[in-house]
């Protein structure tokens, strides 16, 4: 069986185009992204006050924001969160700091 020949590597014509440089790799400017998210350092305190059975308000943004909760389970952990039923039956896990602990006879 004779042995394959090998591809025949050509080199780039003088007058090619010079590749892209890499990202990165040039003097260029600070670039903002405005998507990106910052992050709530104060989250990781958590609230103080909340126990499962007591009621709260779903504070912040999202889905559920500004509904009363009954607190079913409560998990510590690098952003303590709680798992919460609302009044109109759903459920979530929510950031313990976006929940305000409410009176029930208020």
């Amino acid at each position: 069986m004779p042995a394959r020949k090998r591809k025949t590597a050509y080199r780039p014509p003088r007058n090619a185009n010079p590749p892209a440089p890499r990202p990165g790799a040039g003097p260029e400017g600070l670039q903002t992204r405005p998507t990106v998210v910052t992050i709530d350092t104060n989250a990781a305190r958590g609230r103080e006050g909340l126990v499962v059975g007591s009621r709260a308000r779903i504070d912040g943004t999202g889905l559920y924001a500004g509904e009363m909760a009954t607190i079913e389970r409560l998990l510590g952990g690098v952003i303590p969160v709680a798992f919460v039923r609302t009044d109109a039956g759903m459920t979530r896990q929510v950031r313990t700091i976006d929940l305000t602990p409410v009176d029930d006879a208020g």
